[in-house]
């Protein structure tokens, strides 16, 4: 996934999957440096982490 297109899910209104390493996660937020972003498993809400945006996946 490139920069751009993370930044439009998380202004998203849609529900759009995403996964990191095979594992379904929400997009918090793009950090500043348009390569990394702050993402959360989809179960649980607390345990977040900083992710290459290059390594997030889109599902139709």
């Amino acid at each position: 996934m490139d920069s751009q297109r993370a930044r439009q899910i998380v202004s998203s209104p849609d529900e759009i999957m995403v996964s990191y390493n095979g594992v379904s996660v929400w997009i918090d937020k793009v950090h500043d440096d348009d390569r990394t972003a702050t993402v959360h498993l989809r179960q649980a809400m607390e345990e977040r982490s900083e992710v290459s945006i290059s390594e997030l996946k889109e599902h139709s």
